[in-house]
């Protein structure tokens, strides 16, 4: 689990709404960029984020926010990785579709791709509209601080 500190904003129903809370340990370091103890702070950034909770919690409590890692690159590799397998395959079958000294072929390969990846684009979210993906990563509060 990736954990960071938050502060509850707002809430409502089973949900509260929180902020990322002050890093104190990475505030001035160097290494920023490649570090990943602040990877949900960056996210959280002056920006509310609903919050699954369970926890009575009130307005201004202190939290401990995660989200877990396998559901995080599940959704970074269905994200990155598949509209860019779609871009590829898309220019792919246009070129092995196309005679070898048709008119405009580069055109027509370049125009594939896009489209492939577009529409690659539209059915994850199409998919995630229509809840056929329930492995989203979502953040939850563990614990109040």
């Amino acid at each position: 689990m990736i954990e960071e500190l938050a502060i509850v904003v707002k809430i409502e129903n089973h949900q509260v709404w929180v902020e990322s809370g002050s890093n104190s340990a990475c505030g001035g370091c160097q290494q920023k960029a490649s570090c990943t103890t602040n990877a949900i702070g960056s996210a959280l950034k002056k920006k509310s984020v609903p919050v699954d909770c369970d926890i009575q919690l009130k307005t201004g409590d202190q939290v401990m926010v995660a989200i877990d890692e396998n559901l995080l690159l599940r959704a970074a590799l269905l994200l990155y990785l598949l509209p860019l397998m779609a871009l590829f395959t898309g220019a792919g079958i246009a070129d092995w579709l196309l005679v070898d000294n048709a008119r405009y072929a580069d055109l027509w390969i370049a125009g594939s791709a896009l489209l492939s990846f577009l529409l690659s684009l539209w059915l994850i979210n199409r998919a995630q509209n229509l809840l056929l993906l329930s492995y989203y990563a979502r953040p939850v509060v563990v614990k109040k601080i």
